[in-house]
């Protein structure tokens, strides 16, 4: 197994990731388990940082199906090779020790490890972002938020962070404090294209939160700049196709031309989707046979006819 078959694509579905964990076991007789230790140069003729990252690939993916045996072996060479003591392996054998608690009990036991490391360096960010994770996963909402504000501030150009936060804040229903949480983000990175959609789509349900919403209100959420930017800038989201949407009844509020507008655009960038998916352009490889086949009966049932 090639070390490019574990590596590459970045983004990988659910069958990829299942084709990756059930050759683990391939990939780790294929590599031997006795490189030299840590401070040999990482570079060597036995080894590579793709190996490397292909172990930690590994190991996400091994967990994520249940093969733990693999994923512990993954963890062990690293841990040979690198150091208990290396932040991003305590961060991964964190994750390890998560994925096999059988319960609750067992889980604030790992949380307490964190506890104690972090009271050592409370600075390393790989257990500081498990903890936070690990709060969440207990049903700490309000501790994970705390905790993820103060690492934003040790932090404050940690694009996943922000997006966590906001995640955070959504499920509390503050909608403005998720708002300024995505525009944080598109400080770090103007052209996520997934941000963007996200911002139209909390800065729409924001409109309705309110018990004075009005047309206006809600045709100035969806026609704002993050709902056109996401349609100029992605050819890749399907979030970002207000096609179906347009035929809600909350659309029923806003001014004909205004739900036009954005089904017109909603279905070109449909269609080119399913037209560059179809032609096997690589770039959109990363789409479900399944979301291709339903956009398309989308389509199909002419949903381009807006109805107010």
């Amino acid at each position: 197994m090639s070390l490019e078959a574990i590596t590459l694509p970045t983004r990988q579905s659910d069958r990829e990731t299942l084709q990756i964990s059930q050759r683990a076991p391939e990939f780790l007789d294929q590599y031997p388990s006795t490189l030299a230790a840590y401070p040999v140069p990482l570079i060597s003729a036995t080894e590579s940082s793709e190996l490397w990252a292909a172990y930690e690939k590994l190991i996400y993916s091994c967990l994520k199906t249940g093969d733990d045996k693999s994923a512990h072996l993954c963890l062990e060479r690293l841990i040979k090779r690198f150091g208990a003591s290396n932040e991003r392996i305590m961060g991964l054998r964190g994750l390890y020790q998560e994925a096999v608690a059988n319960d609750s009990a067992a889980l604030e036991v790992v949380l307490e490890e964190y506890e104690s490391i972090l009271e050592e360096n409370p600075t390393n960010a790989p257990v500081l972002k498990r903890r936070i994770a690990l709060l969440q996963s207990l049903g700490r909402q309000t501790e994970a938020i705390v905790a993820l504000t103060e690492f934003l501030e040790m932090s404050p150009t940690d694009g996943e962070a922000w997006t966590e936060l906001s995640s955070l804040y959504f499920a509390q229903s503050m909608y403005a404090q998720a708002c300024f949480c995505l525009e944080e983000v598109l400080l770090i990175l103007p052209n996520a294209w997934n941000i963007h959609a996200r911002l139209g789509e909390v800065s729409f349900l924001s409109s309705f939160s309110s018990t004075n919403a009005s047309e206006t209100s809600i045709e100035k959420a969806l026609t704002n700049a993050s709902t056109d930017r996401i349609l100029e800038t992605c050819h890749q989201n399907k979030k970002a196709n207000l096609q179906a949407a347009t035929e809600n009844a909350a659309f029923r509020r806003l001014s004909f031309q205004t739900v036009q507008k954005l089904n017109q655009k909603a279905t070109t960038e449909l269609e080119k989707i399913i037209d560059r998916k179809t032609a096997g352009d690589e770039a959109f490889r990363g789409y479900d046979e399944s979301e291709v086949i339903s956009a398309k009966a989308l389509l199909d049932r002419g949903t381009s006819k807006v109805q107010i």
